[in-house]
């Protein structure tokens, strides 16, 4: 099968980390040697004179085509507005995308066209789909979902196209509920959960791990970009009541000043590490580090930071939102709670007090590898194209 991948989450040189597990994901279909793709990333440049403020001009200068690693990747750019602009971005993604799509298909022959987050990607797609006259699939995330879904001259956009598409994909079973709760059709939906490298998110010893940190009492990792909807601030405002713990940030994002600020407020400043946007094999060691890994998000899918957590053998903290209950079925795996710093605070005692064995924490996601995820994608795409 001849695939063409839209999406615009991918990574690139100035953002390795961005959609990292959509790479993943299209390396190990490819690497299956029965699918052929090629990627369309396609990057959002904001009108002049904000094209020339913060990473865009990292964004403008990316080449048009370059290998990344094993995949062929083509980066047309398209107008994108922030903050306002949304509901356009579909439309626009799929003008700058077609005249390339056109000569790819011309050349390639492509059988199917997979667009990976659900909006403005599936709307695109199905743009796409009617010009080229292929089928098209979308999977859902869930920011796409629980966010977009929920603006204003977006939400008939993911119906239309969830509509018209061959077939759909969410990361979990609670993300597929919120999808026919927004009025897609349940049978269309199956679902598809992440992968992950089985051979570097292992088990290792804490202690050791913490030492390079330079950390010797009780450490909490959140592993997600510093925005609002994540919580992080949660987890600072539960530090004073945590008196030898140190609270490690992975990522970065717009709050970050915010929370930086509520650290210094409330006094627990020097107990929480800022570390930025950390390379994705730096992980394992971070994880494997950590007595806890929480996220306590407003919404989510299925968090890559929990089953890559797990894996290192660390029991999670999150609220109950996305496909964290098809994760978190035992007291080894963690804790479901409440989006509030008490109940956050409860837990990381309650967890340190009673600390599962690594292996039970791991076994959680056994199952759960880049392998199974692509014969998974490989069977679904080859059912839908047919």
């Amino acid at each position: 099968m001849r695939i063409l991948i839209l999406s615009t989450l991918f990574p690139a040189a100035n953002r390795r980390n961005f959609g990292i597990f959509v790479e993943r994901q299209t390396a190990a279909l490819a690497a299956t040697g029965d699918i052929a793709v090629k990627v369309i990333n396609p990057v959002g440049i904001a009108p002049w004179p904000l094209s020339r403020m913060g990473d865009q001009a990292g964004l403008r200068n990316l080449p048009d085509h370059e290998q990344w690693g094993e995949l062929d990747v083509y980066r047309p750019q398209f107008t994108a507005i922030p903050k306002f602009g949304g509901r356009f971005n579909p439309a626009a993604i799929a003008r700058a995308v077609l005249p390339l799509a056109q000569d790819l298909h011309a050349r390639v022959g492509f059988d199917l066209i997979d667009a990976e987050f659900f909006y403005p990607d599936g709307p695109a797609a199905m743009r796409l789909s009617q010009a080229l006259g292929v089928p098209y699939t979308i999977k859902a995330r869930g920011g796409d979902i629980h966010h977009w879904g929920a603006q204003p001259g977006c939400t008939a956009q993911i119906l239309e196209a969830a509509d018209k598409a061959a077939g759909l994909l969410a990361v979990s079973g609670a993300l597929k509920a919120d999808m026919v709760a927004l009025g897609i059709d349940a049978a269309k939906i199956r679902v598809h959960y992440t992968g992950l490298d089985q051979t570097r998110f292992i088990p290792r010893d804490r202690v050791t791990e913490k030492a390079k940190l330079g950390i010797s009492g009780p450490l909490i990792l959140s592993v997600g970009a510093l925005i609002p909807r994540k919580g992080q601030d949660l987890l600072i405002a539960a530090l004073p009541s945590l008196p030898d713990a140190t609270l490690m940030l992975a990522g970065k994002g717009a709050s970050e000043s915010d929370f930086r600020a509520l650290a210094a407020e409330l006094g627990v400043a020097d107990r929480v590490r800022f570390l930025g946007s950390v390379p994705h094999d730096d992980l394992p060691a971070l994880y494997a580090a950590a007595d806890i890994m929480a996220l306590v998000s407003a919404s989510e899918g299925l968090a890559n930071a929990w089953v890559e957590a797990l894996a290192c053998g660390t029991p999670i903290i999150a609220s109950d939102v996305g496909g964290i209950r098809e994760l978190v079925k035992t007291p080894d795996a963690g804790r479901i709670v409440a989006r509030t710093s008490q109940a956050v605070a409860d837990a990381v005692r309650d967890i340190l007090t009673n600390p599962p064995a690594r292996k039970a924490v791991a076994a959680n996601v056994s199952v759960f590898s880049w392998e199974e995820n692509a014969r998974q994608l490989a069977a679904f795409f080859g059912e839908v194209a047919r």
